[in-house]
């Protein structure tokens, strides 16, 4: 592997991905946020918030998943120099964006009078996160459409404009919070619920600037969005679905597995629960890292398939997954050094911060694995191979890692139960699986394009 090839390309896959970190921080900052400021009126707020954005997060990922389709569909488009498809693919994806958007609103409004009648929970945190998800889901439709304009942009290798609208969602969500939170300017004091109505207005702020942007911006006009309007095609829709349901599928089996785990810890005690949650909270911020990488490999690798240049995209999956290492034994090393002090940051019990360090010890060795599963998934959507993707993800997540860690958690099978060391132990398993999975199919995939070139 030559040096000066790999710096060459380690610059231009990090020029595409951080401006995509930057705004998936900063996604993070805004629930964070909203959690501390909801905790300054009450602890019940702060939990109504909690509870309610674990409901919110999955249907919103598993939404974003779907919508990711887009960004391989059209980088591969670019990449062909067919921009004048762009426009229709971006309509059938906001179609199906805005059918979802809705749904999110009539699913609500249609089922939580019965759920609110049968949830076991105090009377004021119940009041408050059904509030709460009332008055966030009315923003659902504005996030939807915006991930369709983003995914567009990133397709065609613009990642900063997301960069700079989430810096503007953060600062309209603070003020927003503190509005509504506590009852300033005439408006009523909703307490930690009142946080779900500034998040639906950032939502809607974000659509509405990204619209701007794609409509007057000089960069897009090679594949512009407003010179034709494009109704409802069924056939397009049903490609797009196929690329993107995949995807949306094994986002919500990672993060349903991490849901599943916390409950299936809670007889173990609060402070099991907290430092587990300390230690998959730090990991997902780790975490963003690689997937940013994994995005602009997305983007670089579906222009070059696009482009016919299936050498180039081997290259491009062979560089950053070096580079993913790379991050990933220096993120590895800070979390290992450090473990200590950031579990400090967030309790100042003892016995919880030295349980959440040892499990963090364990979360730096997955993020190898990690490194090198979500670049080989990103990778394999450039390509559009999707339906891979699901298969595996459900094979090592939940048939792997899920059934390990319940072994060595809960059961005397193999050696005495050991608690959350087994699930850690299990989440280790299942992305190292998850890993070696993927990066064969990216190998097959590969072999299968240089096979079609040969024939060709």
């Amino acid at each position: 592997m030559q040096l000066n090839s790999f710096i060459t390309n380690t610059k231009r896959l990090m020029k595409l991905a951080y401006p995509i970190l930057i705004a998936q921080l900063i996604q993070n900052l805004m629930g964070f946020a909203d959690t501390v400021m909801a905790g300054r009126v009450s602890s019940t707020d702060m939990a109504a918030v909690a509870v309610a954005s674990s409901i919110w997060l999955p249907l919103i990922l598993t939404i974003y998943g779907l919508i990711m389709a887009l960004a391989a569909i059209v980088s591969q488009l670019a990449g062909a120099n067919k921009f004048e498809q762009v426009a229709n693919e971006t309509y059938q994806t906001a179609w199906i964006a805005l059918t979802l958007g809705v749904a999110l609103i009539v699913l609500y409004v249609l089922i939580s009078p019965v759920v609110i009648e049968h949830v076991s929970l105090e009377t004021n945190l119940k009041t408050l996160m059904f509030d709460y998800l009332g008055y966030i889901i009315w923003g659902g439709p504005g996030f939807c459409l915006y991930l369709v304009l983003r995914n567009y942009s990133e397709g065609l290798s613009f990642t900063k404009p997301t960069m700079i609208i989430s810096i503007i969602g953060l600062i309209i969500n603070i003020p927003a919070n503190y509005i509504f939170i506590y009852g300033e300017f005439g408006m009523p004091a909703l307490g930690g619920a009142g946080c779900g109505i500034a998040t639906a207005i950032v939502y809607w702020v974000m659509f509405l600037s990204m619209l701007v942007y794609c409509y007057f911006s000089k960069h897009l006009q090679h594949a512009p969005l407003f010179k034709r309007f494009y109704w409802p095609q069924w056939s397009a829709i049903k490609n797009i679905l196929s690329i993107g349901l995949p995807i949306a599928m094994s986002l919500l089996f990672e993060v349903s597995l991490f849901c599943a785990v916390a409950i299936i810890l809670a007889p173990f005690g609060a402070d099991v629960v907290a430092s587990h949650q300390i230690a998959i909270n730090f990991s997902g911020l780790v975490f963003m890292v690689p997937l940013s990488l994994a995005m602009a490999v997305t983007i670089q690798v579906g222009f070059a398939v696009g482009d016919g240049d299936h050498e180039k995209a081997k290259e491009i999956c062979r560089y950053s997954v070096v580079l993913g290492l790379v991050i990933a034994i220096v993120t590895a090393a800070l979390s290992l050094g450090f473990r200590h002090e950031i579990a400090a940051i967030y309790t100042h019990e003892i016995p919880v911060i030295e349980l959440a360090a040892s499990l963090m010890f364990l979360a730096a060795l997955f993020q190898f694995s990690d490194a090198i599963q979500v670049i080989s998934a990103g990778a394999l959507r450039g390509y559009k191979d999707t339906k891979s993707i699901l298969y595996i993800t459900f094979l090592s997540y939940w048939g792997v890692g899920l059934s390990i860690g319940l072994i060595l958690g809960l059961t005397n099978w193999i050696i005495e139960p050991i608690g959350p060391y087994g699930f850690w132990i299990g989440f280790i398993s299942g992305l190292t699986t998850a890993a070696i999975f993927l990066a064969w199919r990216l190998k097959v995939i590969q072999k299968r394009f240089d096979q079609a070139l040969m024939v060709g």
